[in-house]
């Protein structure tokens, strides 16, 4: 008898999806997802824009569960803007150490706190065009705190969970975050652009893992061109 040959981690046993067909596609992905994700939602713990910008800032290069761990002590002592401005960036430091580069974090905060006292008075702007101007900020923190803080869909956040799974997903076929955010609207209703990262993150954290998908309990499974099941 032929010895059959193992299949290789991540090779897909489905053909790409077409141009003309990814519309449906990506329609029949977030239906899906929705479903096994009802309460899809940030993970990161706030209560305030300037909360969850200050998390969002320390969630770079770090876990969402270890930043929950910094910020009760972060938000005690540090409640406005105003005092994060006047802050000691060594206590600041010490506050935030555990997250991972904590240096720049740290001068990010402060930053962050003088800005918003000397241009909005202290408030977090609602408009992509302040806050991608603010100290910390690019696009992606500034579509968390949008979608998140104010209900706005300016755009979609892709982080390595998003962009991970557009690709696998047959969704993009960039790597660059700003592209494949480009592809990404296109394809979704705007209502549902922060919902879409929400299902994607809790996806890419729960089953299709970075290193070993989790294919055979994937919902996407048989839709999914880079599925191996």
């Amino acid at each position: 008898m032929k010895k059959q040959t193992a299949r290789k981690p991540g090779k897909s046993k489905r053909p790409r999806i077409t141009k003309g067909a990814v519309g449906e596609h990506a329609k029949e992905i977030l239906a899906r997802l929705k479903r096994e994700y009802p309460d899809a939602r940030t993970e990161l713990d706030y209560k305030t824009p300037l909360q969850l910008l200050m998390a969002t800032i320390l969630s770079a290069q770090c876990t969402d569960k270890r930043v929950n761990m910094v910020t009760p002590l972060l938000f005690a002592t540090f409640p406005t803007a105003a005092a994060l401005a006047d802050a000691s960036q060594e206590k600041l430091e010490e506050i935030i150490r555990s997250t991972g580069f904590f240096r720049n974090k740290s001068k990010s905060l402060i930053g962050l706190g003088k800005a918003l006292v000397e241009r909005h008075n202290g408030e977090v702007p609602d408009s992509m065009e302040a806050l991608v101007k603010l100290p910390g900020v690019g696009r992606k923190t500034a579509n968390v705190i949008l979608g998140n803080a104010f209900g706005k869909n300016e755009g979609i956040v892709v982080d390595t969970h998003v962009g991970r799974l557009s690709l696998r997903l047959g969704l993009t076929k960039q790597t660059d975050p700003v592209k494949v955010e480009q592809d990404l609207m296109p394809l979704f209703p705007r209502e549902d652009w922060a919902m879409l990262a929400h299902v994607l993150i809790f996806h890419g954290r729960r089953v299709c893992d970075a290193r070993v998908p989790k294919c055979e309990i994937c919902v996407l499974n048989d839709i999914c061109p880079s599925s191996t099941v």
